[in-house]
């Protein structure tokens, strides 16, 4: 069955950057935190897009976040071959890095208020730090450890040093991450109180670095890794769950993050749709999802349930991933989906390459409404009907609407342009994540 697709409401939230600003929906005291501060109830994030002020069209922003998406694939492509290969020439073991967010928060005592990109895709926080041998341009000021009374370098014995992919020790406890793209950040791992709006949370362990090089971290201050390692935010403050919620692009809407208690759902939000987090040994971090098949209007498309299925070795399987723009799907899964596409569009596909996206139509002279296949990714326990916006997006100067996904000769992911007006929930205890249709700028 086909919906119809208002090419006056098209959707461009997953291909931009986005930037995060906190807000305590508590008040939380040191004491109620403790140590490594368990926070009793949460904090609320929002968001705004960084590229607003900049002039940029429309289709300026997606072939942006088109690029952007290439290069995270390469990245966790390069992640996952070096973990199956486990060659002796890998210096350090790969990392995911970057991401489609900004986080603004502070650090120290006093604090020093920076912006670092957020990470589902990586657990360790770092930033750059005085002194400083080899450091990129920030907007604000490089960390002086020296100038904060609650700053204090770990142990090697630590369980967060022990916790880190290589370490050395020297001078304490010495880190080396290794992005996919031959980034680098180098320095010595520490804790600090790091500050979230009003929220002050005391002795959380993040890298201190005096050595970062490469491409991509240039948007912010360095990293706040948000996956499911030891290392990472939500493991730091052991809280349970996090949950986002992303809104169509606009420039007078705000998209949400939540963190603790506060991140459940709420069936009044709507229908509730749970599936389980899949464990992979040799890629800890990521959030994988058991996807079973896929229906294209009212044909579910001859896709061998393998096709998406962890393998053993850990490669394969599919990840849900905010820092990755649009949906990628195993080359021969996809080819199946873009065949289905074009036999039920009933529209001209265009080849000129000039989007950077593998199928566009071109449209009807004078067309504001177009009929679109439905598009359905079915889950364990939890089949997933997407809006048009969330895997059609058009460009009327252009005369093309496009399919919001690509092909991947390694792993798939599901990226954040399907994810779009949806309540998000990550819930590390329970291991499973849901999705709940949201008004999210109503949030």
């Amino acid at each position: 069955m086909a919906s119809l697709y208002s090419l006056y409401s098209i959707s461009f939230l997953a291909l931009s950057i986005l930037a995060l600003h906190f807000s305590p929906v508590v008040s939380t005291s040191r004491r109620a935190l403790g140590h490594r501060g368990k926070l009793e109830n949460g904090f609320r994030v929002t968001l705004r897009h960084v590229d607003s002020g900049k002039n940029l069209t429309k289709w300026e922003r997606i072939q942006r976040g088109i690029k952007r998406a290439n290069h995270r694939l390469q990245r966790l492509n390069a992640m996952v071959l070096a973990a199956k290969t486990d060659s002796a020439d890998v210096e350090a073991p790969i990392v995911a890095g970057n991401g489609e967010f900004l986080i603004d928060l502070a650090i120290g005592t006093p604090t020093e208020s920076y912006s670092a990109i957020l990470d589902t895709g990586s657990d360790l926080i770092w930033t750059q730090c005085k002194p400083c041998s080899q450091c990129f341009k920030q907007s604000t000021p490089i960390f002086d450890p020296k100038k904060s009374s609650t700053f204090s370098k770990l142990s090697c014995s630590s369980d967060l040093c022990e916790a880190l992919p290589q370490s050395a020790c020297d001078d304490g406890c010495e880190y080396l991450y290794t992005y996919g793209d031959y980034s680098s950040t180098q320095g010595v791992m520490a804790t600090e109180t790091f500050t979230f709006g009003k929220v002050s949370v005391p002795n959380i362990g993040f890298g201190c670095g005096g050595d970062n090089e490469g491409d991509g971290f240039s948007q912010g201050a360095g990293l706040v890794g948000l996956g499911r390692g030891p290392l990472s935010l939500v493991s730091q403050l052991k809280e349970p769950k996090f949950s986002y919620c992303l809104t169509s692009i606009d420039e007078t809407q705000e998209s949400t993050l939540l963190m603790g208690s506060i991140a459940g759902v709420n069936k009044s939000l709507g229908a509730i749709k749970t599936t389980p987090l899949i464990h992979n040994p040799s890629q800890p971090s990521f959030y994988y999802l058991s996807l079973e098949g896929i229906s294209v209007g009212d044909t579910r498309l001859p896709i061998k349930k393998s096709t998406f299925a962890l393998e053993d070795d850990g490669t394969g399987g599919l990840i849900i991933d905010s820092g990755t723009t649009i949906t990628y799907l195993e080359e021969s899964a996809f080819d199946v989906v873009k065949k289905e596409f074009i036999s039920q569009m009933k529209l001209s596909v265009d080849d000129s390459g000039s989007t950077g996206l593998e199928l566009c139509f071109r449209l009807p002279s004078g067309s504001t409404e177009i009929d679109v296949p439905k598009l359905v990714f079915h889950f364990d326990g939890a089949d997933l009907d997407l809006p048009g916006e969330n895997y059609m997006i058009s460009d009327s100067t252009l005369g093309v609407i496009c399919l919001a996904m690509g092909s991947s000769s390694g792993m798939s992911i599901f990226g954040n342009v399907q994810q779009q007006n949806m309540l998000v929930l990550h819930d590390l205890k329970k291991e499973t994540l849901s999705f709940v249709p949201t008004q999210c700028h109503k949030l």
